[in-house]
């Protein structure tokens, strides 16, 4: 019987920081994952040190979220005595799960915190239920499935194996095999597959010809083609169903490395969707404002990927069109003051007369106006600079760590 037939399918969000983890937890993730400064692949983003891991998961717990640590780098020899003692550590932390894709990591995890589940990354490439089935033997939990895979292979895996399969729902996607790439390392020697991809695949490239030094040409799209590495990101929120129907025990959404109005609205809408079929799968409708709220956020233009199909689904975004945000981010609300005073942390400049939404965890998104601000001596203004904190005054009610945005 597959997980979906058993339980509620799981929302997994990112959390490259406290501050993501809060928000992660404040819009619905069910759990998050994240990482120490070391030894995962978004080395880049913010991350956690062992003590902030400790609170973190603390933090987790009380809210009824699990937590699981990524260790998923491949690692080299210098590094062995290292990561025995970083997983000596997260045994003392206790984490829901590790995630892992070396099958050095894995040996020594099994070794040293053998309570603690393990998790397979999707770096491992797990293309098949014969692959699947041989780490569900040695002890593995869970497996983030290949990202080339159909939904109808996933159900194939699923109908075979007792592990549990976690797949990407939102993101951006890599042109690689599983995440897998070399393209980085050529180019910029920061090696994607030890956490410092530099993204050269996101470039904007031209064409010179050798004899013809200086005249650079655009590489763009015709009949025969193109040769642009550049994927459009995934969105999957108009088929949630589907993807609880393969068996899917895990629905994970890509981004340690965004930023705080990304998690929240990727979150809310999917904590939204997941709810809204479990409550009536028979009258299961998918919602406009759901695609709205996808649209409003920064992306490369949406696809399914190879949930569908091969290679042709993913659609590759040939002019690096990034369609940004008409709702820019400019505030979190850090509580109350008075009867109508909001105190927020500024994010980008605020006027007073601005008309903002306000996006609630368990609400739909409200318009409102701003009629005043107040500086922290009691001082009115005319308009916010980013990085201050400035009680406005609206109409509407709000709660810790929702978020306001400009229309």
């Amino acid at each position: 019987m597959t997980a979906s037939k058993t339980k509620k399918v799981e929302l997994l969000a990112p959390a490259g920081d406290f501050e993501k983890l809060e928000i992660a937890v404040h819009y619905g993730a069910d759990a998050v994952y994240l990482a120490d400064k070391n030894f995962s692949l978004r080395n880049l983003s913010k991350n956690f040190t062992i003590s902030e891991l400790q609170k973190a998961v603390k933090f987790a717990h009380k809210s009824g979220v699990k937590v699981y640590v990524a260790c998923n780098i491949y690692s080299r020899n210098n590094e062995q005595k290292e990561i025995a003692h970083y997983l000596e550590k997260l045994g003392d932390i206790n984490p829901d799960a590790v995630i892992i894709a070396d099958p050095g990591i894995f040996i020594q995890a099994k070794n040293i915190i053998p309570r603690i589940p393990v998790h397979l990354s999707t770096q491992s490439n797990t293309t098949n239920y014969k692959t699947a089935l041989f780490w569900e033997n040695l002890g593995v939990k869970r497996i983030n499935i290949a990202r080339e895979l159909t939904l109808k292979e996933i159900k194939e895996i699923t109908g075979h194996c007792k592990v549990e399969i976690e797949a990407f729902v939102h993101g951006a996607m890599c042109i690689s095999y599983s995440g897998r790439c070399l393209l980085s390392s050529f180019m910029t020697n920061r090696e994607s597959n030890r956490g410092l991809c530099a993204h050269p695949c996101r470039w904007e490239y031209s064409v010179v010809e050798k004899k013809r030094p200086g005249e650079y040409m655009p590489i763009t799209e015709d009949s025969r083609g193109s040769y642009v590495f550049n994927s459009k990101d995934l969105c999957m929120i108009e088929h949630i169903p589907e993807m609880i129907k393969s068996g899917i025990t895990s629905l994970k959404i890509e981004g340690r490395m965004k930023g705080i109005n990304y998690l929240a609205s990727v979150v809310k809408v999917y904590r939204d969707a997941i709810d809204s079929y479990y409550e009536n799968p028979a009258g299961y409708i998918i919602k406009k404002s759901w695609i709205d709220e996808a649209a409003k956020l920064s992306n490369r233009g949406y696809c399914t990927g190879f949930y569908f199909g091969g290679a042709d689904r993913v659609s590759l975004n040939y002019n690096n069109d990034i369609n940004s945000s008409d709702h820019p981010f400019v505030g979190k609300v850090l509580g109350k003051t008075g009867s109508r005073g909001i105190k927020i942390e500024v994010r980008n400049k605020l006027f007073k007369g601005d008309t903002v939404e306000i996006l609630a965890s368990k609400a739909p998104v409200k318009i409102d106006k701003i009629s005043d601000i107040v500086d922290e001596n009691g001082n009115s203004l005319e308009f916010a600079q980013p990085g201050s904190r400035v009680t406005i005054f609206i109409n509407s009610s709000c709660s810790f760590n929702d978020l306001l945005r400009r229309i």
